[in-house]
């Protein structure tokens, strides 16, 4: 897995509802290397920062092998890489192989996986109609959170390197589909809802309460 996108964003209005709200979800291919920090990327504006940016959303990366999906589903959009927001557009990327708590080298930025994304409204605005967050939720392919344990400079053609795995049962993909659609058993809601690697989610759409 290697960079083939460093991206970044720019303060934008949205209109929604009758009202003008702002985003960074737009985000267009720099022809510089991004620099890594602890609570966002250098340069890239985040707006929202209850779901965006800080310690564990400090960078958001999402696969090139994705992106033909997306494409068939909406030919007329004006598709590049970063449109879905991300920072860094790998040219693959399996969250089924990544885990919550994993470990990386990517450049001179030693970063940890945390949490695959989950979408917004704003999305929906982008590509015209809310169903896409329906779609993103169901093909299962979200690109992962990062946060960044060492500083550093990520640029085109860098690797994404697994300095340490994490002995965390559930992979990224997983975690992500289950979040919509529970564990078959209490026990493993349990262990997914206490799972140290992950921030914290409200899990109250499940049909199990799994405080008792």
């Amino acid at each position: 897995m290697k960079i083939i996108s460093c991206n970044i964003g720019t303060k934008t209005a949205l209109s929604w509802r009758g009202k003008t709200v702002y985003s960074g979800i737009f985000k267009k291919p720099s022809s510089q290397s991004l620099f890594l920090e602890k609570y966002d990327v250098r340069g890239d504006v985040v707006v929202d920062r209850k779901y965006h940016g800080g310690s564990d959303k400090a960078c958001y990366i999402y696969g090139a092998n994705n992106y033909p999906y997306w494409k068939s589903l909406y030919p007329n959009l004006d598709w590049h890489y970063g449109f879905l927001g991300e920072n860094i557009t790998m040219d693959k990327l399996d969250e089924s192989t990544i885990y919550p708590g994993d470990i990386y080298e990517l450049g001179n930025a030693i970063i940890k996986i945390t949490d695959p994304r989950e979408p917004c409204y704003k999305l929906g605005i982008i590509c015209g109609n809310q169903r896409v967050l329906k779609q993103f939720r169901e093909a299962g392919t979200p690109g992962t959170y990062v946060s960044v344990i060492q500083n550093g400079e990520v640029k085109l053609g860098d690797e994404l390197k697994l300095i340490e795995r994490t002995q965390d049962e559930f992979n990224l993909r997983q975690v992500f589909l289950f979040r919509h659609n529970p564990p078959s058993t209490k026990e493993e809601m349990i262990r997914l809802s206490k799972n140290p690697n992950l921030p914290k989610f409200s899990y109250k759409k499940w049909p199990i309460k799994i405080d008792e």
